[in-house]
């Protein structure tokens, strides 16, 4: 059954109250055809990213737009040198990370990360490390893929198989195309979360440079 607008609306508003690190109300929420736009202040890009995440769990929503402006509170604003010093640690602390193949530069407490890496999962290792740190206005993420030689027909039965295995992805409805190291995603899923294991069993295949997710939220 298709969710009202105002019902989703609603659902979506629910899910920032009941998530505990978002302050919903300084949230506004408005929803036209599964489409979710956010506005309004946050307190810091934590926040701003853990209430975008809280609407995308919400059955029925196919997109967020995020419109809200981090506005730190005065204890915790932090010149640029600062937030560099603690972006450069927290690297190092991280195990996940490659340290040595990443660069930062740090704007008026807006964090841009570049460099090449091997994985997806380090791509996003180097971001999650930084994303709470105190002083934090958003992050931009351009550490790139290491491009590799790929056999496109034993990438896509990896992915296949991997997709069989999960528990919360529907395989059957799920089509992978792989061209070079490009994986395109075509079909119907029932969730975000479903759409979202289906993108990391795809980025977890050795040799994938980038993912075109095509798939469809449906009931």
């Amino acid at each position: 059954m298709t969710k009202s607008n105002v019902q989703l609306q609603q659902d979506v508003l629910l899910e920032l109250e009941y998530e505990p690190s978002v302050d919903a109300s300084s949230i506004g929420v408005t929803a036209k055809d599964g489409i979710v736009s956010l506005g309004g202040n946050v307190r810091s890009y934590a926040e701003k990213y853990a209430a975008v995440h809280a609407a995308e769990r919400v059955a029925g929503v196919t997109a967020v737009a995020d419109e809200m402006k981090v506005e730190l509170p005065s204890l915790h604003v932090r010149d640029d040198k600062d937030v560099a010093s603690a972006v450069v640690h927290a690297l190092q602390w991280d195990i996940l990370v490659p340290t040595e193949r990443v660069k930062v530069k740090v704007d008026n407490g807006w964090i841009t990360l570049e460099g090449e890496v091997d994985f997806k999962y380090q791509q996003m290792a180097v971001e999650n490390a930084v994303r709470n740190l105190t002083g934090v206005k958003g992050v931009t993420n351009l550490i790139q893929i290491k491009s590799s030689g790929v056999v496109p027909s034993e990438v896509k039965a990896k992915i296949d198989n991997a997709l069989r295995r999960a528990a919360d992805v529907h395989a059957e409805h799920i089509k992978v195309t792989v061209d070079k190291g490009k994986v395109i995603l075509h079909g119907k899923v029932s969730s975000w979360a479903e759409r979202r294991e289906a993108e990391r069993a795809a980025w977890s295949a050795s040799g994938v440079l980038t993912v075109e997710d095509d798939l469809v939220i449906a009931a």
